[in-house]
């Protein structure tokens, strides 16, 4: 998949089935070396991936763009679109499929300019955030935390997944990811509440087996969906 300009603004459907399963990962999150963690991911059935290198000892200069080309390239070989965390540079450079921000870095409405028809994935965190991130050009919008997590530092207070029903019930028709301390357990409850996926940080990155990890998120978000 290529999100370069001149193929067009994804559809809302395929960003749905995108969004399923949603790994998040960079260096300082992942016990093992995250091309091993990323590979046995896709083995899993990760439908989409996010690169954020940030925390205690990420990589910067050529080290953090030859990782990011690693992991784009093992995406590309498995169709999995691959999508940069807050670094709008990053992502031209290595031709990443999009983009996502948070309320704290660069203006959604700019970065869709730059990036063209790439995919452009906006946190949100409220109603108007929400509201906002979908006039400034969002192709979906990640939601959180929804539970307690401690894969960020200055994360935000948890919702739980009533956040999601307020702004379903409210009219936000974007795909939406719910993010922040999802389990196996809990993702269901997150599809139900109106999440079209989760997005997952240490429930794959710091899993025993990362690949069966992944195929239990999947498995329970497409329960959840059938049941919604």
């Amino acid at each position: 998949m290529s999100g370069g300009v001149g193929s067009g603004r994804i559809a809302a459907d395929r960003m749905r089935q995108l969004l399923r399963t949603y790994l998040v990962l960079g260096s300082p999150n992942c016990r093992d070396h995250p091309l091993r963690v990323l590979e046995a991911a896709l083995d899993g059935g990760v439908t989409l991936v996010q690169f954020r290198e940030k925390g205690p000892g990420a990589l910067t200069g050529e080290p953090l763009r030859a990782l990011a080309a690693q992991l784009l390239a093992a995406c590309r070989r498995r169709g999995v679109p691959f999508l940069v965390n807050d670094d709008v540079e990053l992502a031209l450079a290595i031709h990443a499929d999009g983009v996502h921000v948070g309320q704290e870095d660069e203006a959604a409405a700019r970065v869709r300019a730059r990036i063209g028809d790439r995919i452009l994935g906006v946190s949100a965190h409220t109603f108007a955030e929400a509201e906002a991130a979908v006039r400034h050009g969002a192709d979906y919008l990640g939601i959180g935390p929804i539970y307690p997590t401690a894969s960020k530092a200055d994360a935000k207070a948890p919702q739980g997944p009533a956040i999601l029903r307020e702004l379903r019930d409210r009219g936000i028709t974007l795909p939406l990811v719910g993010i922040g301390g999802i389990t196996a357990e809990t993702a269901g409850d997150v599809i139900r509440a109106g999440a079209d996926g989760v997005a997952v940080i240490s429930a794959i990155t710091l899993a025993d087996d990362v690949r069966q990890a992944v195929a239990q998120l999947y498995a329970t978000t497409d329960a959840g969906t059938s049941t919604t």
